[in-house]
């Protein structure tokens, strides 16, 4: 059992706050069996409305899935307390944005999606249905006249 921290890098222009918005946001992930090391060819996603039951009743999990390759079963659970905003101030430098909690897999890759928000740096203008999945967003902030933008999106994983 292993907890992994998503962690989150942007350059952001007029924004702070971009978070993923709502219980029912899609994180896309490519897990790789630690019995095996095989790797899923195919995005899967979890949500924090997602439980399953583990084998012999020891509780849920976000995603609970047998491997192709060796059969084991493996589990990702995303640990609610844990999901923090990327801010103004963390601009162009890592910041764990969420923790999963992994028993017999870990994830290696993340593929940003729909489901973002973020605020006006000075206004506060919200800006819900952020789209990564190209790597940039733009829009314009009405409020403070000038354009806003998150650019740049990277992640990495690390052992917490």
């Amino acid at each position: 059992m292993g907890k992994f921290g998503l962690q989150f890098k942007a350059t952001l222009e007029n924004v702070t706050n971009v978070r993923p918005e709502g219980d029912d946001f899609r994180w896309y992930l490519k897990m790789k069996c630690g019995n095996c090391g095989e790797v899923s060819d195919k995005w899967q996603y979890i949500t924090l409305l997602d439980s399953m039951p583990l084998k012999g009743g020891r509780g849920s999990a976000s995603m609970v899935q047998k491997c192709k390759l060796c059969s084991r079963e493996n589990s990702i659970d995303i640990l609610k307390d844990t999901i923090k905003p990327y801010n103004a101030e963390d601009n162009e430098r890592f910041k764990t944005i969420v923790q999963f909690e992994c028993r017999g897999l870990e994830p290696v890759d993340f593929q940003p999606q729909a489901g973002f928000a973020a605020a006006g740096a000075e206004t506060s203008t919200q800006f819900p249905e952020i789209n990564l999945q190209e790597k940039d967003w733009t829009d314009y902030d009405e409020k403070a006249k000038e354009s806003v933008g998150i650019y740049e999106v990277t992640h990495q994983f690390v052992k917490c």
